[in-house]
């Protein structure tokens, strides 16, 4: 449970999740707690579960949710419309599948470490779940500011950095 009193469930799913990052479950809270420590807004009494799996059930879950046959890094699936909930009410912010082996290939690929990577795609998609996304060039211009910002404050480098512009 985060400061915000926001619980978060992290279940491993599949993967080699215990030998590749065994603090997994406790880098997923910090970086969410690190979300909700820079947005308000974030509700009361909320739940987001975060669930870590391998790249086959992660394809899986790609295509049947968003029609792309192919696993991805993280997938944001959310939960209730938490400005539509009485004061008081559970809100179930959503969900958040991060697959191991694509986000490990990534890692390696930017010359990441893997917890790094790993907390990035937590923020990501939990600022999906709180409503935020990159569709547009104007979404994105506001998205990955945060990103950063909250990157930051756990002590991690832009993600965008040595992106060309």
């Amino acid at each position: 449970m985060t400061d915000s009193g926001l619980a978060i469930d992290v279940n491993i799913e599949a993967g080699n999740w215990a030998k590749d990052l065994p603090d997994a479950a406790a880098l997923a809270e910090r970086a969410i707690g690190a979300v909700c420590a820079v947005l308000d807004g974030v509700p009361v009494h909320a739940e987001v579960s975060v669930l870590l799996t391998d790249d086959a059930h992660q394809r899986i879950l790609n295509r049947d949710w968003r029609g792309q046959d192919k696993s991805t890094n993280v997938l944001s699936f959310p939960g209730d419309d938490f400005d539509d909930m009485p004061d008081g009410a559970p809100v179930l912010l959503g969900d958040i599948a991060v697959a191991l082996e694509t986000t490990s290939r990534e890692a390696t690929d930017q010359q990441k470490s893997l917890a790094d990577h790993f907390c990035h795609l937590v923020v990501h998609g939990m600022l999906h779940l709180l409503g935020f996304d990159h569709e547009t060039q104007a979404q994105a211009d506001e998205m990955e500011p945060l990103e950063i910002e909250i990157l930051a404050g756990l002590g991690i480098a832009s993600p965008y950095a040595d992106r060309a512009d």
